[in-house]
């Protein structure tokens, strides 16, 4: 019966941690669906923790998120105007959720979501269909206009041109997160492996490495960020 106990938790953990599930003969790799579960689990913790924290004499972890979303918020109406508060909300959810994506890259055990081509295109999928329908909620049929050029006769240069150039928007936002954060993952790894095989001077020789990548996660993260931003933008604004 003991054994019998014990069952349930191993199993539960071997479904949540499994690598690969096998679906009609077809695998999926269903890694990344667990880490950007717990990278999820770990911000609706840290949101219930603020709070019930919050009081009129901020702590640490207030006084940080509120510099945070000040600090973004500034940013967004400095360069969007006061019509871009009302998108505040979304995009530094953006910006968090893909920062903790991926800081979770740098936690050994771990692995970054955004390593994984399946999180960064479902994100700029999102971006790229809600830029386009506030620019269509906003312009209405007008909003053609964003594609066609300053006059008639561009048109049936330019149309087919910005349809081209608006669908490689969220090919280029999914490949550039992607492409930044696996690299890092794999040089991560590669080091790692050098120093199991060779000496403990040259495993310590990687901890520089976590600070360099670290700025790098965050970059890239707030890179997600200007170019959502940007894309709103340009949707909010009259085509010329």
């Amino acid at each position: 019966m003991a054994s019998s106990g014990l069952a349930h938790p191993l199993l539960l953990s071997n479904v949540l941690h499994m690598e690969h599930l096998t679906i009609g003969g077809v695998t999926i790799d269903t890694n990344y669906v667990f880490y950007t579960w717990l990278g999820m689990a770990i911000l609706i913790a840290v949101g219930f923790m603020v709070r019930r924290n919050i009081s009129d004499v901020p702590g640490r972890l207030q006084y940080f998120f509120e510099a945070l979303v000040g600090g973004l918020e500034k940013f967004i109406v400095t360069n969007v105007g006061e019509k871009g508060r009302r998108f505040v909300p979304l995009l530094v959810c953006i910006f968090i959720y893909v920062l903790t994506m991926n800081l979770l890259g740098l936690v050994p055990g771990c692995d970054a979501p955004t390593a994984n081509l399946n999180t960064t295109v479902s994100i700029a999928l999102c971006v790229f269909i809600y830029y386009n329908y506030v620019g269509i909620r906003t312009w209405g049929f007008r909003y053609i206009g964003h594609f066609t050029g300053s006059t008639k006769a561009l048109i049936p240069l330019m149309f087919p041109i910005e349809i081209i150039s608006h669908l490689a928007r969220p090919l280029s936002m999914s490949l550039r997160l992607f492409g930044n954060i696996f690299g890092e993952e794999m040089t991560l790894i590669i080091f790692f492996g050098f120093g199991a095989s060779l000496s403990v001077a040259v495993l310590l020789g990687t901890v520089p490495l976590y600070f360099l990548f670290l700025l790098g996660k965050v970059l890239q993260a707030f890179i997600l960020f200007i170019l959502s931003m940007i894309y709103i933008q340009g949707a909010l604004e009259h085509a010329h």
